[in-house]
C-alpha cells in the first residue's frame, strides 16, 4: 500500500504552526486593544482552571529564542497570526505603531532564521471594541476586516508571500456563535449564526482582493477551514463512495461542514446540500456577494485532526460505524484517524481543484519532564508516522498536497481547555517558561531531513542535544547536520 520511499516532492514545505493569542501574552502590552478572548478569560468559569492569555508563552517577549529553536530543528516555515488588536486597538482607525513594529521585527527574524513567513489574518482575536458593534453580525465587518488587512499588507509584503485570510471559521463563528464555548461565548439562533457566516466571506474576499491589489511581492494567497473528514470502514467502493459524498453534506442543527464555507469561496455558490438543511435561516445573498466572496486561491488549507468511520448504508444512505469501547484516542478525547490525511486532501482536491496544504494536524497528550529532563511523547511519534504515512498515500496517489504544517510549535494556551493539553513538539514550563524539545522535535528533525523517507525506517529514539545559546550570540546556534 505504501511506498518504500517517501513521495513528497522535493518543493515540499514542512512547517510549525501557532496563533497570537495562544503564544504570545503581553496582553497589554505597548498599546495593544482588547479581544474578545481577553474578555471571555476575564469571565469565571468560563476557562478550564482560570487559565488566560495574558503571559500565555511570552512569546511577545522571547520569540527570538523561538524562532532560533525552530531553525535548529530544520524547519522550512512557522505559520503564525496577526493579533488584529495589536495592530489596531480599537479594529479600526488609528494603527498601533509598537504592535506593528513587534510583527516587522518577528518576520525580519524568519527570515534571518531562513524561515519563511505564512500569515494568517485572523486566528480567532477579534478585538473587542468591535464586538461591542456587533461583531461578524454588523454589515460593516468585512469592511472592517478590508482595512486591517490593508494595514498589514501595506507593513509586511515586502517580505511575507503565503497569505491566509480566516483559520476555521467553522470553530470561531460555531463554538462562538452558537454553542457558545468560545469567544465571544454566544448561543445564537442558526439564521443569526448564518448571517455572521455570510459576513466573514465577504471579509474573507474583501481581504484577498487587498492582498492581490497591494502586495508588493506575489503573493500566494489561501484559507485555512476545518477539514470536517469522514473515512470509509472497508476498502469497498460503497463505502470509498459513501465517505465521499458525507464530506459534501451540511447538517441543519450546526456548521461542522466542509462545502458551506468553501463551495462560496472557491465555486461562487452555496451548496444545494446547504440550503436544503438550513432552508429559511439560509443568509440574503445580495447582488454582487458572490463575486466578492469568491476570489482566485492559490491553495486549500485544511486543519485535520480526525475523521469519522462510515460506511454505505441500504438506499445509499451513509452510516456511521461508532469506534467502539477501548479505542485510541488524544488526550482531548479526538480519535485517532490516520486514515483522514488520506481521504480529507483527496475529497477536497478532487472537488475545488486546488493544491492543498495541511495548516494543522497534531494531537494533545498530557506530556511531563522525566526526572531526567527529557520528555518522552513516543505516542506523539507515533501518531504522526501513522498520519503522514496516509498524507503521503495521498501524494502518491496524485493529490496535489504542497506543504505540512505540525499544531503546534509549542505547547499554549488551548482556548476554552486552557493550560489542560500540550499540543506542541516543544515542551513549556509555563512558571519558568523553559521551553524542552521533546522527542517528537528530533523525530519531526530528522523526517524533514529525510523529506519524509524516515517515516518508513524505525525510530531508535537517537536525538541531538539543542546546544546552548544566548539571546546575545549574534548568530543562532544549530543543530549538528543542520544547515
Amino acid at each position: 500500500m505504501f511506498p518504500s520511499r517517501s513521495s513528497f516532492p522535493a518543493s515540499f514545505t514542512w512547517g510549525a504552526a501557532a496563533a497570537a493569542y495562544q503564544i504570545e501574552g503581553a496582553w497589554n502590552t505597548e498599546g495593544k486593544g482588547l479581544s474578545v478572548w481577553d474578555m471571555m478569560t476575564s469571565q469565571p468559569g468560563r476557562i478550564w482552571a482560570g487559565g488566560t492569555g495574558k503571559e500565555a508563552c511570552d512569546h511577545f517577549h522571547r520569540y527570538e529564542e523561538d524562532i532560533r529553536l525552530m531553525q535548529s530543528l530544520g524547519f522550512d516555515a512557522y505559520r503564525f497570526s496577526i493579533s488584529w488588536p495589536r495592530v489596531i486597538p480599537s479594529g479600526v482607525g488609528q494603527p498601533n505603531a509598537k504592535g506593528l513594529d513587534f510583527y516587522d521585527r518577528l518576520v525580519d527574524c524568519m527570515l534571518d532564521a531562513g524561515l519563511q513567513p505564512w500569515l494568517t489574518l485572523f486566528h480567532w482575536d477579534y478585538p473587542y471594541e468591535l464586538f461591542l458593534q456587533g461583531g461578524w453580525l454588523n454589515d460593516d465587518s468585512p469592511a472592517w476586516f478590508e482595512e486591517y488587512t490593508r494595514l498589514v499588507v501595506d507593513r509586511l509584503s515586502d517580505r511575507v508571500s503565503h497569505w491566509m485570510t480566516l483559520n476555521e471559521p467553522q470553530c470561531f463563528l460555531g463554538m462562538g456563535h452558537l454553542t457558545g464555548e468560545h469567544a465571544p461565548g454566544l448561543k445564537l439562533g442558526m439564521k443569526e449564526v448564518l448571517l455572521a457566516v455570510h459576513n466573514s466571506m465577504l471579509a474573507h474576499g474583501r481581504s484577498v482582493q487587498v492582498i492581490r491589489e497591494r502586495a508588493k511581492r506575489k503573493p500566494i494567497v489561501g484559507f485555512a477551514p476545518v477539514g470536517c473528514i469522514f473515512h470509509p470502514a472497508t476498502d469497498s467502493a460503497a463505502d470509498a463512495d459513501a465517505a465521499m459524498r458525507g464530506m459534501a453534506e451540511v447538517y441543519p442543527d450546526n456548521l461542522w461542514n466542509n462545502t458551506w464555507f468553501a463551495d462560496p469561496i472557491v465555486l461562487g455558490h452555496y451548496p444545494e446540500a446547504g440550503l436544503k438543511a438550513y432552508g429559511s435561516n439560509a443568509p440574503t445573498v445580495r447582488p454582487g456577494d458572490m463575486e466578492t466572496i469568491c476570489q482566485p486561491l492559490d491553495f486549500y488549507g485544511c486543519n485535520i485532526y480526525s475523521s469519522t468511520k462510515v460506511r454505505a448504508g441500504e438506499d445509499g444512505r451513509i452510516e456511521i460505524v461508532q469506534p467502539g469501547q477501548g479505542g485510541a484516542h488524544t488526550h482531548f478525547g479526538w480519535n485517532v484517524t490516520p486514515e483522514s490525511l488520506y481521504w480529507g486532501p483527496k475529497f477536497l482536491a478532487e472537488r475545488y481543484k486546488l493544491p492543498i496544504v495541511v495548516t494543522e494536524n497534531g494531537l494533545s497528550l498530557n506530556d511531563w519532564v522525566d526526572l531526567d529532563g527529557r520528555v518522552r511523547d513516543h505516542a506523539r511519534i507515533d501518531f504522526l508516522n501513522r498520519y503522514l504515512r496516509q498524507l503521503d498515500r495521498a501524494v502518491a496517489d496524485g493529490v496535489d498536497v504542497r506543504g505540512y504544517f505540525h499544531w503546534s510549535i509549542l505547547d499554549n494556551f488551548e482556548w476554552a481547555e486552557g493550560y489542560k493539553h500540550r499540543f506542541g513538539l516543544v515542551y513549556v514550563d509555563y512558571a519558568t517558561q523553559q521551553r524542552i524539545p521533546k522527542e517528537s522535535a528530533y523525530w519531526f528533525q530528522r523526517l524533514m531531513e529525510t523529506n519524509g523517507d524516515s517515516l518508513y525506517v524505525k525510530w531508535d529514539g537517537e536525538r541531538t542535544e539543542l546546544p546552548e545559546f544566548s539571546m546575545e550570540s549574534p548568530e543562532p546556534a544549530l543543530l549538528p547536520g543542520v544547515r
